[in-house]
């Protein structure tokens, strides 16, 4: 199993956050925004629907944390935008 973890600017998979096999990255605003900048996932994982867990992940997160994300990174704008299930947390 593949566990998520969390590290102060990103979600990722690996045995340390300095070299993770997958990741979701963000910046944190002051004015309560995550800016989600870049999804990468290594090809050994590609194709098990791991790049849309940690986008899960990170929405998660934001909805803990009553923060907004800005989809800066194209995978996350293509999964977000125009979803219902994603109103609430889109900015």
């Amino acid at each position: 199993m593949n566990e998520i973890k969390k590290d102060k600017d990103k979600f990722y998979i690996g045995e340390n956050s300095a070299n993770p096999i997958a990741e979701i990255t963000f910046i944190s605003t002051d004015d309560n925004k995550l800016i989600v900048n870049h999804t990468y996932v290594s090809d050994s994982l590609r194709g098990q629907g791991i790049a849309m867990k940690l986008v899960e992940k990170v929405i998660e997160y934001a909805r803990a944390e009553n923060k907004k994300i800005v989809p800066a990174c194209s995978y996350v704008d293509k999964v977000m935008t125009n979803k219902d299930e994603y109103k609430d947390i889109l900015e």
